[in-house]
């Protein structure tokens, strides 16, 4: 079961366009159904209309569905009319996305909502990897569109040494990727279907490979990569090409599960971080078990727009679903908050570290972590980052900054911050040694900062101001005759602080 909001913001992300509005985006959604003349009486809440003429309003006016969707570049105006009328809800796809792919994309999300909440993936593509293999007579690897290692076969007698570092690592090493994009295979990859052969990496090698990629629409999705002496045999590549389509399929339900798992978590971390939720069961149904928490707070800045940016690290932070990721995170606004299990903060520091070497290099990452909390503290915790995030603004360029370890700059903005909601003091020591210096040219409000954080060491403070220790002492006399500063007493000495730093 899936909303119907969901389904449409995922479709979205394959190239899909909303053409009729539904009356309601919240309805649930629990079956689909293929459009077939031969059995009209199947219905289903999500109607593909394969082999219907976009043009023709009939199957609009008909259908219980709540949702139809098209392939194709447009629909007939009567449909959208009709549509309308109804409050059904009308999507396109791209015609360069396969009705199987889309099949597998609406059915991981519709059938498989359930499974993908509770954790479990729908999806097996180390059995494909060993089926190609079999059927390929050779190794098989999947790889994501970043040479990230999805899958590989349990056939691996062969593995030359480039293999055995891509699978020991997850990653094709950068160094053999270099070696690719020199001999154009990137290139093929991301303008062909059709299988290429790569001769051996190294002349030691006997073995070369032939990739095939994977791909939804204009998508490239990843690649099959298939460990052999000679280029395949016609029979051989057709088998090839044939568990491409399929891995796209398995790729494209994953995603849709990912995505699905993704708000389901963004959804619960708000609460919790909102304090709307029960926190211990929530965290529990998180699959977090601390007794200490802390919240992260990024944000990431590049040439590219906020929302893609945003996006781009929150994928990152949520990759790899399951409970092997330390923390679970949400995406709010153009934030993405991460609830880590950890009480040290060097740890939530790595954290973020590692979250960081995930991202391109082009972009500026800002990041503050809240203080150490207890399940029920988690919003302070939150609000503690928010405020260390604002800190790491002001300097970029540094490590994430911590709670911990900037509190004191945190109260300084938030006096600030109390003192801009209200008329700040027309009267006082402050205000009258800042109206001097405006007014005659003096340094009196530098001076006064520098004695005060020296504690009243004269020659501390003319360290700071770069003065002979006397210039100090002459100032601090002719302040006190322009107003009362009254130095002795230790409150009045930190309103002046204040008064200093809000001003």
């Amino acid at each position: 079961m899936v909303k119907l909001d969901r389904l449409i913001n995922v479709l979205g992300g394959f190239g899909a366009r909303l053409v009729s509005a539904p009356r309601s985006r919240s309805a649930d959604l629990r079956s689909v159904a293929l459009h077939d003349p031969a059995d009209p009486g199947a219905t289903g809440d999500v109607l593909l209309a394969v082999g219907v003429d976009p043009d023709d309003a009939g199957l609009v006016e008909r259908t219980p569905a709540a949702v139809v969707v098209f392939r194709a570049g447009s629909v007939g105006d009567q449909v959208v009319a009709v549509a309308r009328e109804r409050g059904l809800a009308v999507v396109l796809v791209d015609p360069a996305v396969s009705w199987g792919q889309l099949a597998g994309v609406v059915y991981g999300l519709v059938l498989e909502g359930r499974e993908t909440e509770a954790g479990r993936g729908p999806t097996d593509l180390f059995a494909l990897a060993d089926a190609l293999a079999d059927s390929v007579g050779g190794p098989v690897t999947i790889e994501d569109h970043r040479s990230g290692v999805l899958a590989y076969s349990r056939r691996q007698l062969t593995a030359d040494r480039a293999r055995l570092a891509t699978i020991l690592g997850r990653q094709v090493p950068e160094e053999i990727r270099r070696t690719l994009a020199e001999r154009g295979v990137f290139r093929h990859l991301e303008t062909s279907d059709e299988p290429i052969f790569v001769a051996p990496l190294e002349p030691q090698d006997s073995h070369g490979r032939v990739v095939v990629a994977i791909r939804a629409g204009r998508e490239l999705l990843g690649s099959i990569w298939v460990e052999t002496q000679h280029p395949l045999t016609a029979s051989h590549e057709a088998a090839l090409t044939g568990g491409a389509r399929t891995a796209a399929l398995h790729l494209l339900r994953t995603r849709a599960s990912a995505d699905l798992e993704r708000q389901v978590e963004s959804d619960l971390v708000i609460g919790l971080l909102e304090g709307h939720e029960e926190a211990s069961a929530v965290l529990s149904r998180l699959g977090l078990r601390s007794e200490q928490f802390r919240v992260v707070a990024v944000q990431v800045h590049s040439g590219a727009a906020p929302d893609e940016t945003a996006l781009l690290a929150f994928e990152r932070s949520t990759i790899g679903f399951g409970w092997s990721r330390p923390g679970r995170s949400a995406l709010f606004a153009n934030t993405v908050y991460t609830v880590l299990p950890y009480d040290d903060a060097a740890r939530a520091r790595e954290w973020v570290r590692a979250l960081v070497r995930e991202l391109p290099s082009d972009t500026t990452i800002l990041a503050g972590v809240g203080g150490a909390a207890g399940p029920n503290q988690l919003v302070d915790s939150r609000r503690e980052a928010d405020e260390s995030l604002a800190v790491h603004e002001s300097r970029p360029g540094q490590d994430a900054v911590v709670y911990d370890e900037a509190w004191h700059e945190i109260l300084l903005r938030r006096l600030r911050h109390a003192a801009s909601t209200g008329r700040l003091p027309d009267r006082g020591p402050v205000v009258d040694l800042r109206r001097h210096d405006r007014e005659q040219g003096t340094r009196y409000v530098e001076t006064l900062r520098a004695w005060l954080e020296c504690q009243g060491d004269l020659g501390a403070a003319a360290a700071r101001l770069e003065i002979h220790p006397n210039t100090v002492r002459y100032r601090m006399r002719k302040m006190a005759e322009l107003t009362r500063l009254d130095l002795d007493d230790p409150a009045t000495r930190l309103a002046m602080i204040i008064a200093i730093a809000v001003g």
